[in-house]
Order: C-alpha cells, then sequence, then structure tokens
C-alpha cells in the first residue's frame, strides 16, 4: 500500500513539473517572437554580431519608440532573463525526476535495513560488522555524499564497534558462567556419588569441598554438601576432639548456607542437623538453645520442601527427644527461655509416619523408632511388627549399625527372641 502510495505522488509530481515546462515555454516563445520583430526595427548598431542586444543597453533615446514603449521593453529583457533560468532550472528538475522515482521505488521494494539490521543476530562477529559499516562509508564516498554524511557514517561505525565490544564481553562473561556452573555441576554429582561410599570416600569429599570453597562458596547447593561432609566426618572420627571440631565448623559453614540463601531448604535442614550434633559437646543451656535453632531451621526446610523423608525423620527425633525430657530439664528450659519445648510421643510417631508414607522403607532406624513410639503408647503388637521390618533390611551404612544395635536391645523388650536364638528352635 505504501509503495503504491510513493507511485501516485511521483506520477503527479513528474506530470505537474512537465506542464509548468511546457507553459513557460509557450510563453517565452511568444515574446521571443515579439523580441525579434522589435529588433529587426531597430538601428543595427544597438546588436551584437550574434544578434542579441548589448548588455545594459537602454532604448530611452531609440529612434521611433515612444518613452513608456521602451520602458515596457526593458521590464520584458528582465522576465525574458528570469523565464529563460527558470526554464533551464525546470529541464534540470524534469531530468532528476524520473530518476529520483526510480530510486524511490527502488528502496520502497527492498527489505527495510534497519530492522534487517536489528532482527540480525547479537552475536555476529565484528569483524564482519567492521567490514559492512566499512564499505557502507565507500558506497557514500562513490555516491557523492558529503563530507557531513561521511563523518556521520565514520560516527555510526564508531558505535558499532563499541557496542561489538559490549557484546563480545557480554559473550565473554556468559561463557565463563557456563563453563563455571558446568564444573560446579560435575563437582557436585563427584560428591553425591563419594557420599554413598566408603569411609574413605566421604574423607575425600571433605577435601574436595574444602579446596573449591573460595570458588563456588557462593554455591548453596555447594555449601549444604559441604555442611553434609563435615557430618559424615563427625560420625567417622575417633577423637573427641576431632569430632567437635567438625561439628564447629560444620555449624559456622551452616550459618553461611541460610544467610546465603534462606528458600534452600537443604540448607535448613543440614544446619539443623549441625546444630542437634553440637548439643553432645555444649553446656546444658547450649544444648537447650541448639534445640531451639534445630526446631526452628527445620521447620523451614520442611516448609520449602514437604516431601523431603529426612526433614519427618529429623523432626520425629526431636519430638521424640523432647517427649523424653525431665521435669528438671523442662524447669531449666523454661528458666533460660520462657517456654520449654513441647512435644508427645504421639507426634513423634506422626511425622515417623509421614516418612513411611513419603518413602516405604526408608531407613532400618526409622523402623526402630516407629517400634519405640508404638511400646510407649501400648501397641506392642505394631511395635514388634516395625522390629520384624527393621530386622529385614541389611545393615549398608554405621547408622545402619547403630539402628542394629538399639533393635537388639529393643526385642526382649517386646518378648521377642534374638534370630540366633530362633533358629536354635
Amino acid at each position: 500500500m505504501v509503495f503504491r502510495m510513493a507511485q501516485t505522488d511521483s506520477k503527479v509530481l513528474i506530470l505537474g513539473a512537465l506542464a509548468g515546462v511546457a507553459g513557460i515555454g509557450l510563453a517565452v516563445a511568444c515574446y521571443q517572437g515579439y523580441k525579434m520583430r522589435r529588433r529587426a526595427s531597430l538601428p543595427a548598431r544597438y546588436l551584437h554580431t550574434n544578434n542579441e542586444l548589448v548588455p545594459g543597453m537602454t532604448f530611452m533615446n531609440s529612434p521611433g519608440l515612444p518613452g513608456d514603449q521602451i520602458e515596457v521593453l526593458d521590464r520584458l529583457e528582465a522576465l525574458l532573463q528570469c523565464v529563460s533560468e527558470l526554464k533551464d532550472e525546470m529541464k534540470a528538475l524534469k531530468n532528476a525526476l524520473p530518476m529520483r522515482h526510480g530510486q524511490v521505488g527502488e528502496d520502497l521494494s527492498a527489505p527495510n535495513r534497519s530492522d534487517a539490521h536489528r532482527a540480525a543476530p547479537l552475536h555476529r562477529t565484528t569483524p564482519t560488522r567492521r567490514k559492512r559499516a566499512g564499505g557502507s562509508i565507500t558506497g557514500a564516498i562513490a555516491g557523492g555524499r558529503s563530507s557531513e554524511e561521511a563523518e556521520s557514517e565514520g560516527g555510526y561505525i564508531t558505535a558499532l564497534t563499541d557496542s561489538d565490544e559490549e557484546e563480545q564481553s557480554d559473550d565473554e562473561q556468559w561463557d565463563e558462567r557456563e563453563e563455571t556452573t558446568d564444573r560446579l555441576t560435575s563437582l557436585l554429582e563427584r560428591i553425591d556419588s563419594l557420599h554413598q561410599g566408603t569411609e574413605a570416600d566421604k574423607r575425600e569429599s571433605l577435601h574436595i569441598l574444602s579446596t573449591h570453597r573460595d570458588e563456588f562458596g557462593q554455591s548453596s547447593e555447594f555449601l549444604w554438601r559441604l555442611i553434609r561432609a563435615y557430618s559424615d566426618v563427625h560420625d567417622l572420627s575417633a577423637t573427641l576432639e576431632e569430632k567437635k571440631n567438625h561439628a564447629e565448623t560444620g555449624k559456622k559453614v551452616g550459618e553461611d548456607a541460610v544467610a546465603l540463601n534462606p528458600t534452600c531448604a537443604e540448607s535448613h535442614q543440614w544446619y539443623a542437623i549441625m546444630c542437634g550434633i553440637m548439643a553432645e559437646y555444649d553446656t546444658v543451656q547450649n544444648k537447650i538453645k541448639n534445640g531451639y535453632i534445630f526446631k526452628d531451621h527445620l521447620d523451614k526446610a520442611i516448609q520449602l520442601k514437604p516431601q523431603d523423608p529426612l526433614s519427618y525423620y529429623l523432626l520425629g527425633r526431636w519430638c521424640y527427644a523432647v517427649a523424653q525430657l525431665s521435669w528438671l530439664e523442662r524447669k531449666v528450659a523454661a528458666a533460660l527461655f520462657g517456654e520449654p519445648p513441647s512435644a508427645t510421643i504421639e507426634d513423634a510417631l506422626k511425622n515417623f509416619l509421614k516418612v513411611e508414607d513419603i518413602h516405604p522403607r526408608y531407613s532400618k532406624l526409622n523402623y526402630v523408632f516407629l517400634a519405640k513410639c508404638y511400646r510407649d503408647i501400648g501397641y506392642r503388637k505394631k511395635a514388634r511388627e516395625m522390629c520384624e521390618a527393621a530386622a529385614s533390611m541389611q545393615s549398608l551404612s554405621k547408622e545402619d549399625e547403630d539402628a542394629q544395635k538399639e533393635l537388639e536391645l529393643l526385642r526382649p523388650d517386646l518378648g521377642l527372641l534374638d534370630p540366633k536364638d530362633e533358629s536354635d528352635l
């Protein structure tokens, strides 16, 4: 539609210009005929050899012509000169308009270069843009553009060059971030594999994570695995001093992790675990304080990730421990913090059952604590069923070995024979 309108406007302009030239040419021809007749009546000395009037000559004293006619002729002479110049200009316009009309049509039919430039990929290489811009300047000079236009084109090149440098810098930063992300992903996959391995694997995991903390310490995914590694090595350590050192360091990493990213469920979860571990090495006051911190961050972990069985298992353990507090321990907690923690065996049972609901046969220890809860509330048959379920699971980790020891102490209390004794019968 735009191209058709441009064609119509150009045709009207061209036809109008041609009509104007024709009209002026007719008037000039009529006047020149009259001038030649007038010159034929003038003396020969007033004419050039080319039959043109001498410039600046007046007819005031010319014989045979009244004064008013001479003045009219002078004015007509000046008008003729203007008309002649106008005629030349109109001819030039007439010659230029068809060329311009073709150029307009070509420009309108061609794709919009500005849009094409905007649609071009941002990651186009810098040398290509510079070459194109350089070609534009060469074309401008060859086409007879002014120096101002050339300078403007040059400024555009400078702008493109700066833009390309910024884009190149952004691309480099993006590549660096991608490379860092890939290396972090690869590292975390290795750490998760080591966490499932032997004692030596878990110690190696802590060593690797500690070595890379300066590089990846701003990643919450990295930090919560570092807390987990401290927890693993704490359980493997032989001396009390070594255990306490790993517990303290892991707790500090947990504080950094939850401060870095308060929305990471695993950071809250493992920070809570380290607070629970630290309770083994602190004063009574700090033990109770760590108990409050434990519960607070465990609740946040469950809120952020409600389908994680580990969080419910830990909460069940907390509820079971609180339910076992003595009267004196509750009084101390009330004196220090105003209100002692509150939980019942039923609360603990509810959380252990939630673990089994999310992840059946989650762990040997979860079955052991289910058995304890059922025993404490008087459901001994259910308690024996949980013991049998725990006994059917193999001991694959240190936690499973601990669970097996507790199971051996629990079975006689429930009237269950030791598996070795049952085999003898």
